[in-house]
């Protein structure tokens, strides 16, 4: 018998009443050294339990490996953390997570496949995922709370209504967790829509909804699904994500408080997504793809709570005062906002080309024909280098079948030829060739993977033929950038034009968080102490990349820049305040 069961109308954790007061935290958008400061200041917020989804693609990045359980990736190090912590947790292991996150967190490994029916009974997709949880579960069992440790329940699949009705799928999934030895209680969770919510949901699990206003039209929605049980919002929207070129979402912390309110006054459960967002570090962020391919930015804030660098916002003071009408808050203050770097510069004196680099340090995959994708090149981040030549000289333009995935340089003879973007939906160049078998080349920035509705999986890299004025060029040569090393770059003092690393040191007395500005800098990607902070860009909404505290040390740390165009300046800015844009309220 799992230690969660549910009553008529509530929960009950080993025998006793238990009204679920979570908030959603994701390990791998926080930096490990600071588990346990989030976890704690989630608790004296008034929360009994955090949530946390399991990113499929990070855990498993080779289908023929073993699952990665360390670093940032260390779950049951953050569900002993949260234990500790006296705080219980919900896990959401997908397979599909959405999230925001690359993918919606199936590996590109498993979504390249040409036919394969993702979400689905498809055999292919069910025995990777078998062979998955094989290797993910063993290790997370002592962890679930019918061998003593902190999760009272898994979920089935996410928000599955609004994209299938494969019943077949969602029954493999519940028994694959049982076959496993999970024992705890199982739920779905899809909006409060009729139609979600008998697409997304099984006899005998829990079914709950997400939403994040009208809470009394929401919860009756939920009641005339399933007549009796917990009524359970598992995520309660108090805030947004960002996409590039767009404002920063924000929402009235009143308003957000407002609703609680009304959420916990009817008797429910809930789980407010997001208590704190934190950061999508690396090549992690998703994209949306509605009428236009949308990436999203590489803060994860979310106007949460907790903000992205840790610190209550106005938020976490509304939340504890309405969670302390309805449930025991601890006696402690509040937690005071962390400290923060003295403003510095910095100075990037070291510089070093990257397609000189790019040549020189990567073997290539030729290419007789078309160029490969990313995909068919087996790489899931990161950018590709193209290269062929043009056999004849003169004004014309090169045609891109298909588009690019999802971002495109166009060199001539190392000169810049013009850019092309997915989300314009641009496929032609008009160029200048300067002479007969002049070299091409094409840089392509995977800017995220969708992570909802059907384009999950969608290709990345050049996505078709390339002709110049109707004549197709092949003979390509497709380098892959993964940029998961750099420790060889070649950095000097010369000059360098076009894409370059630019490189300097700065000195701290003793770490603290911070927050890297880039003024006269265009658009790349940046590093500190080989920590890969994530994606800049000046057409905003986030100006700032927040540096976890962890990622510095005493003395000398360095910086290292990926420009991908030109820069006014050879110098960046350590600051002690976020940046994250014009605000847009929702």
């Amino acid at each position: 018998m799992p230690a969660l069961t549910t009553t008529s109308d509530g929960f009950l954790l080993r025998g006793r009443p238990l009204r679920i007061i979570s908030g959603a935290m994701h390990y791998f958008r926080i930096h490990p050294d600071l588990w346990a400061d989030r976890l704690h200041k989630a608790r004296l917020m008034g929360l009994n339990t955090v949530e946390t989804y399991v990113p499929w693609n990070l855990h498993q990045p080779d289908p023929d490996g073993p699952v990665v359980l360390d670093g940032i990736l260390d779950l049951p190090r953050y569900l002993e953390l949260a234990q500790a912590e006296g705080l219980h947790v919900l896990l959401r292991p997908g397979p599909f997570i959405c999230a925001e996150w690359d993918g919606g967190g199936l590996p590109s490994w498993l979504t390249a496949g040409p036919d394969i029916r993702l979400r689905s009974s498809d055999p292919r997709f069910t025995g990777a995922i078998d062979r998955y949880l094989d290797l993910l579960l063993p290790p997370l069992l002592p962890h679930l709370a019918a061998s003593g440790g902190p999760v009272i329940a898994v979920q089935v699949e996410n928000e599955y209504g609004a994209y299938g009705d494969d019943t077949a799928y969602l029954t493999h999934l519940h028994q694959a967790f049982r076959s496993r030895g999970v024992e705890e209680l199982l739920f779905t969770c899809d909006q409060a829509v009729p139609e979600h919510q008998a697409a997304g949901s099984l006899p005998g699990t829990l079914a709950t909804g997400t939403f994040g206003s009208r809470i009394e039209e929401n919860l009756t929605r939920l009641r005339a699904h399933r007549s009796e049980g917990p009524l359970m919002c598992t995520e309660f929207w108090v805030g947004w994500f960002d996409h590039w070129g767009e404002e920063h979402h924000t929402r009235s912390g009143a308003d957000a408080a407002a609703d609680l309110d009304r959420l916990l006054a009817a008797g429910a459960s809930v789980n407010i997504y997001m208590f704190h967002g934190g950061t999508n570090f690396g090549f992690t962020n998703g994209a949306n793809h509605d009428h236009a391919y949308a990436p999203v930015v590489t803060s994860y804030d979310y106007d949460a709570p907790l903000t992205e660098h840790g610190d209550p916002g106005p938020k976490y003071h509304a939340f504890r005062e309405v969670i302390a009408r309805h449930a025991p808050v601890p006696d402690e203050p509040v937690p005071a906002p962390s400290r923060k770097l003295p403003p510095a510069a910095v100075e990037l004196d070291r510089r070093a080309a990257l397609l000189p680099y790019a040549v020189a340090r990567t073997e290539p995959v030729h290419a007789p024909g078309a160029p490969l994708t990313q995909h068919e090149l087996g790489q899931r981040a990161g950018y590709v280098l193209y290269r062929t030549t043009v056999p004849v000289a003169g004004d014309g333009v090169l045609h891109f079948t298909g588009g690019v995935g999802d971002r495109a340089q166009v060199f001539l003879d190392g000169a810049p030829a013009g850019v092309l973007e997915r989300e314009r939906h641009e496929e032609a160049l008009p160029v200048r060739v300067p002479r007969p078998g002049a070299t091409l080349e094409v840089l392509v920035e995977n800017m995220g993977g969708v992570n909802y509705g059907p384009r999950i999986g969608a290709p990345k890299g050049l996505l078709g033929p390339v002709a110049f004025d109707g004549a197709p060029l092949d003979g390509w040569d497709c380098r892959p950038l993964p940029l998961d090393d750099l420790r060889d770059l070649p950095l000097g003092t010369a000059p360098a034009t076009g894409p370059a690393f630019h490189h300097g040191t700065f000195e701290v007395d003793e770490p603290a968080d911070a927050f890297l500005a880039l003024p006269g800098w265009t658009k790349g990607q940046a590093w500190i102490n080989g920590f890969h902070l994530g994606r800049y860009w000046n057409r905003g909404p986030q100006r700032t990349l927040y540096v976890p505290a962890p990622v510095l040390r005493p003395g000398r740390n360095e910086l290292l820049l990926l420009e991908l165009h030109a820069t006014t300046t050879g110098r960046a800015r350590l600051t002690d305040t976020p940046d994250l844009g014009p605000e847009k309220p929702r």
